[in-house]
């Protein structure tokens, strides 16, 4: 039989590594430390918890970057995928799930999954000899983080993370607030009607950034050095960039017209997305922070709409830690120094839950097909998959490496043929591309 793949995590990354290579043949055993092992943001012992956002970000395979990960990995045959599909909420264009369900429903199949077993121990140090894929995530322990950080020879680097307020959707007025996606984007009037809106006047806005920077905001311990993802800054990092950063950003009240005043323009809008199928729950889209949790509730129930709000959770802030993998990481994602050992998902330096999904679906792939005796190339570069790990395995530039996220920028630039192409028209072009390239590729 064949030796059996270990994995470390149980995560959207550990998850997908599992899948993909116990769906190739390969026995696997993930080692997952929660609930025995608690983390700052876990509430449960399932693979694949989410724990900031519900949303798996624009489900536009066309001519979105994001949207055509997601479009690669349904063909590669994403467990993460499928579920979320199983599990969907209405968000406009935008793929959003019931955290929960979702996460019971990936553990059910991994552990109906004959060829995988579970332990439920935490791995403290690097293994030395077999077959492991660490799928951490960016709360690795803080022992094992001190392991890697020996092996490497190098200080593992790290940013600060924010998770954004769950509210009950029964404590939201909504004699003030409207049901309207933007631009009234989605095929069916659940998702036209997708998200919860706030408005704000002039001075009602003002007076929030006021509190906002005024608030009491968690101190770090001195000698901190870690910066933030600038895609998920708090809202009062954004605030203090200038006092229009967040009428600009997730308060931006364009495409959207007030059901109760349709004459009247808002000047800011908060937007709430559900939070799970009931609907009972709505997390505030954007608004991750680290005001401490007094300050919070004081400052948010000045929204309007929110005034009476309930919270089923506050936000927060926690250090990330990641490896710097264009230095430590060959091409087919394995430690240099340890070519037995993968590293995939957020620990990589990819940022998001999809990112983190496909670098574990990609290493899974390539860890089964090194265990049964043959080789996998990564994914051309033109593709979605390829773009990211060429990124994290080389293309970026070691002494600026920072998370990212998936983004056109990274793949082999389109000549434009006859002529200058528009945005929209250049983003289809890359995503026919990709998806020729990932056919060929996955077969």
């Amino acid at each position: 039989m064949t030796e059996p793949l270990q994995i470390i995590g149980g995560g959207m990354a550990g998850s997908e590594a599992a899948w993909a290579a116990a769906n190739l043949g390969v026995p696997v055993v993930i080692h997952e430390m929660r609930p025995k092992v608690a983390t700052f943001a876990h509430r449960t012992g399932d693979f694949a918890e989410m724990v900031c956002s519900n949303s798996f970000r624009s489900d536009d395979h066309e001519r979105n970057a994001v949207g055509l990960i997601h479009w690669e990995m349904r063909q590669a045959g994403s467990l993460v995928m499928e579920m979320a599909q199983q599990h969907r909420l209405p968000a406009g264009g935008a793929l959003a799930v019931d955290r929960d369900p979702f996460a019971r429903a990936v553990t059910e199949k991994l552990k109906s999954h004959p060829l995988i077993s579970t332990s439920y121990e935490e791995v403290t140090e690097l293994p030395s000899s077999g077959n492991w894929i660490i799928a951490t995530g960016p709360l690795t322990s803080p022992s094992l983080a001190a392991s890697i950080r020996a092996a490497t020879g190098a200080e593992a680097l790290a940013f600060f993370d924010a998770i954004a307020p769950i509210v009950y959707t029964e404590s939201i007025d909504m004699s003030v607030a409207w049901l309207q996606s933007r631009y009234d984007k989605g095929e069916t009037e659940d998702e036209q009607k997708a998200y919860i809106n706030c408005p704000m006047t002039r001075d009602q806005y003002e007076a929030f950034i006021d509190a906002l920077l005024a608030a009491e905001k968690t101190e770090f311990h001195e000698g901190e050095t870690a910066g933030y993802f600038d895609g998920c800054l708090p809202i009062e990092v954004m605030a203090e960039r200038g006092r229009e950063t967040l009428r600009h950003g997730p308060m931006k009240p364009v495409g959207l017209t007030n059901a109760h005043k349709p004459d009247e323009k808002a000047y800011a809008v908060v937007q709430l997305r559900r939070d799970n199928k009931l609907g009972t729950l709505h997390n505030i889209v954007g608004f991750q922070t680290k005001m401490k949790y007094g300050a919070q509730t004081a400052v948010f129930k000045m929204i309007p709409g929110l005034e009476n709000a309930s919270f089923a959770r506050l936000g927060g802030i926690h250090r990330n830690t990641f490896i710097n993998s264009p230095t430590l990481l060959d091409a087919q994602m394995r430690l240099k120094s340890r070519p037995y050992i993968r590293f995939a998902g957020q620990i990589t330096g990819v940022e998001g839950y999809v990112e983190s999904a496909a670098m574990g679906l990609l290493a899974g792939r390539m860890a089964a097909h090194d265990l049964l005796g043959r080789e996998l190339s990564p994914p051309p570069a033109e593709t979605a998959m390829g773009a990211l790990v060429t990124h994290i395995t080389g293309g970026a530039e070691a002494k600026t490496f920072q998370p990212m996220n998936v983004n056109f920028g990274l793949f082999p630039p389109i000549e434009a043929k006859g002529g200058r192409k528009g945005r929209h028209d250049r983003y289809k072009a890359y995503t026919d591309r990709a998806k020729q390239a990932f056919t060929e590729w996955l077969s």
